[in-house]
């Protein structure tokens, strides 16, 4: 991974910039939206990368593809007394986020308006090449976030839609979040087991393939 073609590095990195800054600024917009100002109040409620950026996800970006940001801080007790269903629409925003970005840019290439030019010896990526990996990554960056293990938002989101009587059980599972999330996503693979790769894999290819009409 740390062989990357230049063009591939400067594609991850715009696209992490935007993608990233994007991804958080929904979350504290839909919060705010929802009456709670506390991501105003930190600071969130921008579209400058550098309050959103988090140093390991950007890393994990850069080289192998998927990565996360700062959480935006909330509320969830001012969000739900306007709606109960505040927090869940609050954490589906950014993937939902990067959904979108991943439709826009994939129309020049679905319309054949841009075509895929790879030049492998290029330090600078074609237009193409950089909408393919922007596509790439913001729909990885979907499915990813949608794993129902804390810190991702798809916890929130599946919490949101359980039966009550696994409510407790949940959140049990919720303090392990993040190490089951760390040895799934880096320990996994460095033995020869990367559930995400298996998780989101199929999902990731059909989508991209989809969306660009390959």
């Amino acid at each position: 991974m740390l062989n990357l073609a230049p063009a591939t590095i400067i594609s991850r990195i715009i696209t992490l910039v935007i993608a990233f800054t994007l991804h958080e600024f929904a979350h504290a917009a839909t919060a705010n939206a929802f009456g709670d100002d506390t991501p105003r109040l930190a600071g969130r409620l921008s579209l400058n990368p550098i309050v959103h950026l988090d140093m390991m996800g950007t890393i994990m970006l850069l080289f192998a593809g998927f990565g996360w940001a700062k959480p935006v801080p909330i509320n969830p007790y001012v969000i739900r007394r306007k709606n109960k269903a505040g927090v869940m629409l609050v954490s589906i925003a950014g993937p939902l986020m990067n959904l979108l970005l991943a439709i826009i840019a994939a129309i020049p290439l679905r319309f054949r308006l841009v075509e895929f030019i790879n030049i492998s010896n290029s330090f600078l990526p074609t237009l193409g090449q950089f909408l393919l990996e922007f596509v790439f990554i913001n729909i990885a960056l979907f499915l990813f976030n949608l794993i129902p293990l804390a810190p991702l938002d798809g916890e929130k989101v599946l919490s949101y839609f359980l039966p009550a009587s696994f409510q407790n059980t949940y959140a049990k599972i919720h303090q392990y979040g993040p190490i089951l999330l760390l040895a799934i996503a880096v320990i996994g693979p460095m033995v020869g087991f990367d559930l995400i790769g298996i998780i989101i894999g199929a999902p990731l290819m059909r989508l991209t393939r989809f969306l660009v009409g390959l």
